[in-house]
Order: structure tokens, then C-alpha cells, then sequence
């Protein structure tokens, strides 16, 4: 199961994802924002269900009780700035998470190429911990499978979960082919890419949507 995708079946979810690829509901960047982060509580909750847990006795006003809880608290990492609201998401619910994070960004070129550059990363050891990474758009995977190995050289990881709100099948492909044990989770899945790397339906620059447009570096 290296992938799930949790539009295959009607959800509220679906509701979400529809939401976000709407040009009429996108101009409101706080509904933009939430419903991403609407998508990091899902995850989370859907992640939670595959984690090593352990069974605790705990006192109640009438007796004791048994409750499965977490055995380890995971690591929670995002690419700065577009998976904000997608990472608080993921936080609310892993409130007691320790957190990453990564400035990555394309660098365009006249030729109309572009590098992924990484400018700053802030984490905590990763060495056999759960890691849980967020970008709201899996396009080519270019940024991720760069960001995913710097992680990978900061400590090694027991698990890596990958969260995107839209992915294409070309990005997860690619995420999969340089980092195998990689568990990829996706609001949908589109199958097309432009020219320049963007989903197709897709739902444009999810950065741009939630905070502003940018001046391109």
C-alpha cells in the first residue's frame, strides 16, 4: 500500500478537495487555508491508525481503564510556505510532535527551466523516528525527493509518510523511484503535468492561494 488516495470514494474530503480546485471559492484565502488544513487533521488521523502503539493503564474518577496510545510521537516536516496550513493540520491532531522545516522553492531560468533550490532547514533528530512530510502539490516531485534526502541525511528515519492535498502520478512515481519505503497519502490524484511542471486540473499555486502572490525569484 504505497499509495492511498482518499478521493476514491465520497467523502467529506471530496467536499474539501472540490472546494480548493474552485476558481469561485479560491478568492477567499481563509477558506483556502482551512480546508488544507481540514486535510492535515484527516491525514493525521488515517496516519495515526498505522503507528506502533502500546497499551497504557489509565485512572478514571470510577476505576482504571486500557487506551491504546501513541508508543512515539513523529516528526512533522513541511516545505515552507505552501505547506503551512496543510503541517498545522497535521499538528493539530500530532499536537505533541516535534517539527521540521525546509525552504525550497524552483529557481526559474530564462530558458523557462528551473533548479529547486533549499535555503534553510530547521529539524530535530530523525534517527529511527516517524516522519511525516506535507506539500500541498506533488507535481514533479523534483522539490520533494531533494528535500526528503536532505532529511535522510540529517539521521535516519523509521517510517516516511508523504501528505499531499493533490499529487500527479508522474511526481509519485518519481518520489517512489529514489525513495522506495516512502508511504505516499493524497487528497486526489491528477495524471497530467504542463510544460513548466503544474498539475493539470490541479488547482493552480497553492502558496499563491493561501498567502499571496510572490515575486518569482
Amino acid at each position: 500500500m504505497a499509495v492511498v488516495n482518499l478521493s476514491t470514494a465520497h467523502s467529506l474530503v471530496t467536499n474539501w478537495i472540490a472546494e480548493l480546485r474552485s476558481v469561485d471559492v479560491q478568492t477567499d484565502r481563509m477558506r483556502f487555508r482551512r480546508n488544507l488544513e481540514r486535510l492535515g487533521e484527516v491525514f493525521a488521523y488515517e496516519i495515526s491508525k498505522t503507528l506502533a502503539h502500546e497499551v497504557v493503564d489509565v485512572q478514571t474518577p470510577m476505576g482504571t481503564a486500557q487506551a491504546k496510545v501513541l508508543k512515539e510521537q513523529p516528526v512533522l516536516a513541511t516545505i515552507l510556505r505552501a505547506g503551512l496550513p496543510l503541517h498545522q493540520g497535521l499538528l493539530n491532531y500530532f499536537d505533541k510532535a516535534d517539527n521540521a522545516f525546509i525552504s525550497a522553492y524552483r529557481k526559474h531560468h530564462r530558458d523557462g527551466t528551473f533548479e529547486i533550490s533549499l535555503d534553510y532547514v530547521s529539524c530535530p533528530s530523525l534517527e529511527n523516528r516517524v516522519l511525516i512530510v506535507s506539500d500541498p502539490m506533488l507535481a514533479t516531485g523534483a522539490s520533494l525527493v531533494k528535500a526528503l534526502q536532505f532529511l535522510k541525511d540529517e539521521g535516519h528515519p523509521a517510517e516516511i509518510h508523504v501528505v499531499a492535498a493533490i499529487a500527479c502520478t508522474v511526481g509519485i512515481e518519481y518520489v517512489l523511484r529514489n525513495h522506495p519505503q516512502v508511504q505516499v497519502w493524497c487528497g486526489d490524484i491528477d495524471d497530467e503535468l504542463t510544460a513548466k511542471g503544474y498539475i493539470v486540473p490541479g488547482l493552480g499555486d497553492a502558496g499563491d492561494l493561501a498567502f499571496g502572490v510572490k515575486v518569482q525569484m
